[in-house]
């Protein structure tokens, strides 16, 4: 029987350092790339891109025609971010910077980068909150309806539903959030209101009039999403007429909260 080799590791910082020595050098390079609104120029290697990845191995599928080939544009990503993509192609590792990595991170879903797509998530991810969470503050009607709001993750919406700031009423946010349940109820195969406990103690239940706070007690009656202490400290609200008396409930008005008789009592007023 033959006696196994012997498997020889070099150091991987000099190797890296000799890989990285070759991003957008002109030197050896046999592909050229026309990047961004600027137009920057960048010069790469096909046998290394297409080894690393299968958008690029796809995109330099074809051989190289006689002459000097034509660059391969790709005017959607900054030439900032499009170098990073190379220098973690090239060294398996790179440098994120927190005024690019939503760039990077578009890139990386875009060319199927997993690894660079979870690093970057995870770097820019308060910044990323804040733009999205912004941005739904500011069409938050229209982004309940939509198919991205149901798939969310119980984390992801946990900052939604705690902002002041969201322009929808509360009676129509608690609507998005019972089907926001059911979706994931159907997904993971669990009951309703166990997918919903994350989220629904952010629900500002004493909000809503008591005709409306009756027909959710009815209806979560028939279909469990709401704790029932959750509703109870609710109607406490309404019974003593102050907005501390319903413990651990918040009662101050969203941007978007329709005016209720009631709202008057509340202690907490949006500002």
């Amino acid at each position: 029987m033959e006696t196994p080799g012997l498997v020889v590791h070099g150091e991987a910082e000099p190797f890296s350092t000799a890989l990285r020595s070759l991003i957008n050098n002109p030197l050896y390079s046999d592909v050229r790339f026309v990047v961004g609104q600027e137009r920057q120029e960048v010069f790469a290697h096909r046998c290394l891109l297409a080894c690393r990845c299968n958008f690029f191995q796809r995109l330099l599928s074809s051989e190289p025609g006689p002459g000097v080939p034509s660059p391969v544009v790709l005017s959607t990503v900054p030439a900032e971010a499009f170098l990073v993509v190379l220098e973690f192609l090239y060294t398996n590792s790179a440098k994120l910077q927190r005024h690019s990595v939503l760039e990077v991170l578009t890139a990386a879903v875009e060319y199927g980068l997993e690894e660079l797509r979870e690093v970057a998530v995870t770097f820019g991810l308060g910044h990323l909150q804040e733009r999205c969470v912004a941005f739904i503050e500011a069409h938050s009607q229209e982004t309940l309806r939509t198919r991205g709001f149901l798939e969310l993750s119980a984390p992801a919406l946990l900052p939604l539903l705690r902002s002041d700031k969201l322009c929808v009423d509360e009676a129509e946010l608690v609507l998005a959030a019972r089907s926001w349940a059911r979706v994931g109820a159907a997904v993971l195969e669990r009951p309703v209101a166990e997918v919903a406990a994350p989220v629904v103690r952010e629900l500002r239940l004493a909000l809503l009039a008591p005709a409306e706070l009756s027909a959710l007690e009815e209806q979560n009656r028939r279909e469990p999403l709401i704790p029932v202490e959750q509703i109870v400290e609710a109607w406490k609200c309404h019974a003593l007429r102050r907005g501390d008396a319903a413990r651990g409930t918040p009662c101050r008005r969203r941007r978007g909260t329709l005016p209720r008789e009631h709202h008057r009592f509340l202690d907490l007023p949006f500002k």
